[in-house]
């Protein structure tokens, strides 16, 4: 190899890096927002022309769309928690594909002293755009859900708190 051939290769290492660094930043980000009920920081990971879909639910088209369908569907959500980790990412251009497991915790108004625990994989096609990668399809691959109920270790503990994230 030459020196430019040299430089070209190592430009393109770095390039694969920062795109996977970049999608990686994208798919957390969707779920920190989500956590933090920041429905504008949801909607900027978002392709215009996102298809999701979660579970067996109907799938969602559009990125306003999208942004709307989780703000209703997490309304009542005091507090959730999205455990995700990015296992692989496949990049070919200006497209690429991830594969990330969920563990998410909610807690709703209406049942405030239990936990829902889902297990999930999220099944990602991303798409850079001027703007950075945006999720363009979305598949959530439910696999385990459950209730689990409070029996008083939060108020051994002083209860829940302090609030950092809320809607209000």
């Amino acid at each position: 190899m030459t020196a430019t051939n040299d430089t070209l290769a190592g430009n393109a290492s770095i390039q694969a890096l920062q795109d996977r660094n970049d999608i990686s930043d994208v798919l957390y980000r969707y779920s920190a927002c989500v956590d933090s009920f920041d429905a504008e920081g949801l909607r900027s990971v978002l392709a215009d022309d996102i298809w999701a879909q979660y579970g067996n639910g109907d799938p969602v088209e559009g990125g306003d769309a999208l942004a709307s369908w989780i703000t209703e569907a997490t309304a009542t959500i005091i507090w959730q928690h999205h455990l995700l980790n990015v296992y692989t990412v496949e990049i070919d251009g200006d497209e690429a594909s991830a594969l990330s497991y969920l563990t998410s915790y909610q807690v709703f108004k209406e049942h405030p002293d239990a936990a829902i625990i889902l297990v999930a994989r999220y099944h990602d096609q991303l798409r850079r755009t001027p703007a950075g990668w945006k999720i363009s399809r979305r598949t959530m691959e439910l696999l385990w859900g459950e209730s689990k109920a409070d029996e008083g270790y939060l108020a051994s503990l002083g209860g829940r708190g302090p609030k950092v994230w809320s809607r209000d």
